[in-house]
């Protein structure tokens, strides 16, 4: 994961005032392994920054998403950032969807190679969503346990 010190200085480097809110931002991002959706930060940013709007946090999010500071990963509930990793070469991860603990895959699963002469692939995404060892004993668990109204934990 970068760094505070490295989120704020690729802002600056790309010409962004390095306010308070925006040092904030980068620490909170710096510091927090996991994934955020735009209402945690504001929430978080709101316990300091009072009269802060919803517009300003996300559209700073996406602009420090633009400049590749965030990583930012759709999941069933919405979209969530967090701190890009440090790694510099190329790679994917796979997501638990329980704790949303991150687990590097080392190499690039996607064959390009059909993609059509005229088409200029200029980025790709790919995560792989599933339960860590810890949480896939709990999703057992669940899946053991009596179901109410004929659904399992709740979900229909």
């Amino acid at each position: 994961m970068l760094t505070t010190e490295q989120i704020i200085n690729t802002m600056s480097e790309h010409g962004l005032r390095i306010t308070d809110q925006r040092k904030t931002l980068a620490k909170l991002f710096g510091e927090h392994p996991g994934y955020l959706t735009a209402k945690d930060v504001y929430e978080y940013m709101g316990q300091k920054y009072s009269g802060l709007s919803f517009d300003t946090v996300y559209r700073n999010l996406r602009v420090m998403y633009e400049l590749g500071v965030l990583e930012q990963v759709v999941f069933e509930e919405g979209i969530k950032f967090r701190g890009r990793c440090s790694e510099d070469h190329h790679h994917h991860h796979m997501i638990c969807l329980q704790c949303q603990k991150t687990y590097p895959i080392m190499f690039c699963p996607m064959q390009l190679t059909d993609a059509p002469e005229d088409f200029q692939v200029v980025q790709h995404k790919f995560e792989v969503f599933g339960y860590c060892g810890e949480c896939g004993k709990d999703q057992g668990e669940k899946e053991s346990s009596p179901s109410i109204g004929g659904k399992r934990d709740g979900r229909v």
